[in-house]
């Protein structure tokens, strides 16, 4: 396997592996040029934060103060900001290579203040490739007061390399999900997957039932559940019948969001591990607060594999 990566919202570039008869390609959606991810390449495999996913109404309450965040999604917030970690430039702390394994670290400081966020924030991405063809990312964050941290990595998964990702066979373990009102923001519910259209349960062909999902929305956007227990735990299996590859994702992250990349005609899907969207407005949510003396510490590990 191969990955590239690039300092520009700690984004990786292109991640290749084999199929079934060893060709290799580059499974994430890319562009070429770092201009065209300046300019808002919306497929880039880049770093989202402060908060992932949606804050309802841009501001949150924390310790009776409110603070005020940058709408960028009608009246809410989305991925941090209009300039959130995925348009920020991280700074390489470090790089290593052993027998076994390689590995970069990018650090990014989200200052007090950074689109209404409160605290000094320090963080850091650990990408790591092994000769066992897994692809791990490690996030710390460490604040210097009481704040609000949700951090995913954004990547587009295709594992064809290109065309639809219909066809690909779906499994996530997880009996529940937190639904969405019409502005996608989280009710704070959290109902049973069973018998409903979201249910992947059992491998699925993604796109058997994404027709029916179209007078509600155009694929799927959906929060998965998958254990408060911070331990590595399988999130998700994806195939791609015609290659015969296959990526396991393990996670200590409470959730995983399901996204088919609807504005992009399903090329590619998203595999989110993160927290529950909006945790901040739900206290029945696992908290995303983070104090001065924590140390908040993630990690996921993506398994490549061909049959």
């Amino acid at each position: 396997m191969r990955v590239q990566i690039i300092t520009y919202g700690a984004i990786i570039k292109q991640l290749w592996a084999p199929d079934r008869i060893g060709n290799f390609t580059n499974l994430l959606l890319t562009v070429d040029t770092i201009q065209q991810f300046q300019r808002g390449f919306n497929g880039a495999a880049a770093i989202t934060g402060r908060v992932a996913n949606r804050i309802r109404g841009a501001q949150f309450e924390l310790d009776g103060t409110t603070y005020r965040l940058t709408a960028n999604s009608g009246k809410n917030t989305i991925y941090g900001g209009r300039k959130g970690f995925a348009q920020s430039v991280w700074t390489v702390a470090g790089a290593m290579t052993n027998s076994s394994e390689s590995s970069v670290t990018l650090t990014y400081l989200s200052k007090d203040g950074e689109e209404g966020f409160p605290g000094n924030l320090n963080n850091s991405i650990t990408y790591s490739l092994t000769d066992n063809n897994e692809f791990q990312i490690e996030s710390e964050s460490e604040t210097d007061k009481p704040t609000i941290v949700n951090l995913t990595n954004h990547a587009y998964w295709n594992l064809a390399g290109g065309g639809s990702c219909l066809d690909n066979i779906l499994w996530i373990p997880s009996n529940c999900y937190t639904p969405t009102d019409t502005d996608s923001i989280t009710t704070g519910e959290i109902l049973p997957l069973k018998g409903t259209l979201m249910d992947f349960n059992q491998p699925t062909r993604i796109g058997d039932r994404i027709e029916q999902l179209k007078p509600l929305m155009n694929g799927y956007d959906h929060n998965y559940i998958l254990g408060e227990d911070q331990v590595m735990k399988l999130a998700a299996r994806l195939e791609e019948p015609r290659s015969g590859r296959i990526m396991e994702v393990r996670t200590t992250q409470p959730a995983v969001q399901l996204f088919t990349a609807n504005h992009l005609s399903h090329t590619a899907v998203c595999l989110e591990t993160q927290h529950y969207p909006d945790a901040i407005h739900h206290a029945n949510f696992p908290s995303i607060v983070i104090r001065p003396g924590e140390r908040l510490k993630e990690t996921t590990l993506f398994t490549f594999m061909a049959k």
